[in-house]
């Protein structure tokens, strides 16, 4: 059984040197991310050993068939990151990973920040234990803020461990093991510390050039109709969060009294809804986000939701000027990456106007 590599004891020794420079505080929280990190770790086999096994499930291994190509073919064809990583895979025995604990204050759509080690301040604090992120968002409400827990189903360690492809998301299929290991490895490629929106909306853009460039490839036709479909309400979906994120904002920005910011706030929230609905009837009654609706629909939810497609139609519009070449693409990306926050995203803003 492999359990560690040489970039892994790097990645330990990274996440403990965090602990001790951070104080008492974070402690308990560093503690759980590097214990929870090395069971995973530790619960890995190598795919190449575990389709030779005899007691491994024929239709695992089919599964193991496709996330290889995959995987090729991310190095292959995508100029991502050809190493250890989704090369070897864990059975967690449970849906997620993590659960990442969003928080925003009342009367805001900008999400709180937390600075750690190695990633510097992001928009999310993760837990390998629901519970514990049950406990934590608990704590998050009492201080007054709003609080929204999601599940995760792979998360990257930025090349400091060789990352296992894991039930979680092996479950879901190939057209989502694809695009999560394409995501994943876009970060491996390139990580700005302390800027969440650029990460995910860049390695949201290499996901959704990479599943374009997979279906032409593989020639699914079938899957292939099913996945635009599915980007389709996608688009439509994150559209409609964003039109409503940028009404709360006007409207917190308003300096009306609080009681009457709480009247308007719960009034926006409710024709968000009802805008879903007329959504969801134009697709044909596709209840794809009827749960995201549902549950404690508040400035921490929808904040989340912003982090991961923000800067898209940006990164889309780079990605088109350099002729949709990967490697020019990343080479132009890597120049923004050096500049300051303020460089960075005037230069973003600047390409998504266009586009507009």
């Amino acid at each position: 059984m492999k359990v560690a590599s040489l970039s892994m004891h790097k990645g330990f020794f990274v996440a403990v040197l965090g602990l001790l420079l951070c104080g008492c505080t974070s402690v308990g929280y560093y503690g759980q991310a590097v214990s929870g990190h090395l069971k995973i770790m530790h619960a890995t086999r190598p795919i190449q050993e575990l389709q030779q096994d005899p007691a491994t499930d024929a239709a695992l291994k089919e599964k193991f068939r496709n996330v290889t190509a995959i995987r090729n073919f991310a190095s292959r064809d995508l100029a991502l990151p050809d190493n250890g990583s989704y090369r070897s895979y864990a059975d967690l025995g449970r849906p997620f990973v993590v659960w990442n604990v969003f928080a925003a204050p009342e009367f805001s759509v900008e999400p709180e920040k937390w600075c750690m080690a190695v990633v510097g301040c992001v928009s999310y604090r993760g837990y390998f234990d629901r519970a514990e992120a049950e406990r934590y968002a608990t704590e998050l409400k009492n201080a007054g803020l709003e609080t929204h827990i999601g599940g995760v189903a792979a998360y990257s360690t930025l090349g400091y461990f060789d990352d296992p492809v894991l039930n979680t998301f092996l479950r879901l299929g190939n057209t989502e093991a694809a695009r999560i290991i394409f995501h994943e490895l876009a970060h491996q490629l390139l990580f700005v510390k302390g800027d969440t929106v650029f990460n995910e909306s860049f390695a949201t853009a290499v996901e959704q050039e990479g599943m374009q460039r997979w279906f032409a490839r593989n020639s699914r036709p079938e899957q292939h109709k099913a996945y635009l479909a599915q980007q389709k309400r996608k688009d439509q979906f994150v559209q409609l969060v964003e039109s409503y994120r940028n009404k709360l904002r006007a409207l917190y920005t308003s300096r009306k009294p609080q009681d009457e910011l709480r009247l308007a706030k719960a009034e926006t929230l409710a024709d968000m809804k009802r805008a879903y609905a007329a959504l969801k009837q134009s697709w044909g009654g596709d209840g794809a986000y009827d749960k995201w609706f549902e549950q404690d629909l508040n400035n921490a939810k929808i904040a989340s939701q912003a982090l991961y497609t923000q800067l898209l139609p940006a990164f889309e519009a780079l990605l088109e000027q350099e002729g949709r070449d990967l490697s020019r693409f990343y080479r132009r990306v890597q120049a923004l990456a050096r500049l300051s926050r303020e460089e960075r995203l005037a230069a973003l803003n600047a390409l998504q106007k266009k586009v507009e």
